[in-house]
């Protein structure tokens, strides 16, 4: 039963995770992250019909630093 019990704090945990995530995004419109798309690599053509945006380098930050919330959490959900 111990490994349900582990599960289910897990679960919490990301879903608290989701929450406040969510909570940043919804208050992005009246707070303004300077580094969000922003960062240098950053893809952004800007043609005469058209616009192509590609966050290269925001999607790479991201990523590690889900991947390092993730080990930590799994690191201490463990314990």
């Amino acid at each position: 039963m111990e490994g349900v019990q582990g599960f289910g704090k897990t679960l919490v945990v990301v879903g608290v995770i989701i929450v406040v995530v969510g909570l940043l995004f919804m208050l992005s419109e009246k707070v303004n992250f300077p580094f969000i798309g922003k960062l240098p690599g950053d893809i952004h053509i800007k043609g005469k019909n058209f616009q192509l945006y590609f966050p290269i380098v925001t999607s790479i930050v991201l990523s590690v630093l889900l991947t390092l919330v993730l080990y930590a959490i799994s690191y201490f959900s463990r314990k």
